[in-house]
């Protein structure tokens, strides 16, 4: 019997690492007007921000079907096989219910775990890396789908946005609305908490934000991952990731992830975060 490991596009997961770690990818789906784009498969993260500020027309996301799933957890696993598959908040988008969807009709041949994180970006991907190392280390599926869950639990993600134009016309804002007014001059940092959108500080400036990033990371204590994201411009971020290095274990290094479309339609340019896991 061979366990499986599943995630979703809105991981942000590096293709290098998804292979490296026997991860499978499905993608959601990005909407320019009538056009449908598969998230880091028919449109590229430099092509899609160009288009984003570029097109007057907003762009839209969708979850994958219950039929991509279904054929995707039939392509990787036989009859027997499990599979352990992990997403996105359920709160914020609809791909964890159509996981679930797939994994009822496939119940009779092939057992499909469905985890929802309530976590959103590379705080997904690091559960997913660690189901992934759990199996490689000999661990059941039980053991994988625990050190998921673990990973989730002691995920904490903050992101601070040049503006939040974009979260308000993706209909993603959730707790962060009261924000709206007023921010010509505010950088808001924001939070997942509880699955959703949630305001944590606001900053005068960006700099003040990338402050505001680095202690509020340093307050958490012992790490045990760290990774700092971004959506245009890297430069921020690459000084953000030299200051933070030093609250990881010794030897090793944030990683550097540019979000995907998916991502990106909501949060828009210039968006600088960190997700990080917190020792136990």
């Amino acid at each position: 019997m061979a366990i499986r490991i599943v995630t979703d596009s809105t991981s942000d997961i590096p293709k290098n690492i998804a292979e490296t770690h026997g991860i499978t990818v499905v993608p959601l789906n990005v909407h320019f007007g009538e056009t449908v784009f598969k998230d880091g498969i028919d449109l590229t993260t430099e092509d899609f921000f160009e288009k984003l500020v570029a097109d007057p027309r907003h762009p839209s996301t969708s979850q994958p079907s219950v039929g991509e799933f279904v054929d995707t957890y039939r392509d990787i696993a036989s009859d027997g096989d499990e599979i352990i598959s992990i997403h996105i908040t359920s709160k914020l988008s609809g791909t964890y219910n159509s996981a679930t969807q797939a994994a009822n009709q496939l119940k009779d041949k092939i057992k499909v775990h469905v985890i929802d994180t309530e976590q959103v970006s590379c705080a997904i991907a690091y559960a997913a890396i660690a189901a992934s190392n759990s199996i490689k280390n000999g661990g059941s599926v039980a053991d994988a789908i625990s050190a998921a869950k673990s990973v989730c639990q002691r995920s904490h993600f903050y992101a601070l946005f040049d503006t939040l134009e974009y979260l308000a016309k993706g209909g993603r804002i959730g707790k962060a609305q009261s924000l709206l007014g007023g921010l010509l001059k505010v950088k808001p940092i924001l939070r997942t908490k509880d699955g959703v959108i949630d305001t944590f500080k606001r900053a005068r400036s960006r700099k003040g934000g990338m402050l505001l990033l680095n202690q509020t990371i340093k307050a958490l204590g012992s790490l045990d991952d760290l990774c700092v994201i971004y959506s245009t411009d890297n430069s921020d971020a690459q000084i953000l990731a030299t200051q933070l290095t030093e609250f990881l274990p010794d030897g090793k290094t944030p990683l550097m992830i540019k979000v995907g479309p998916v991502i990106g339609t909501h949060a828009g340019p210039n968006l600088i975060g960190v997700g990080c896991i917190v020792s136990d």
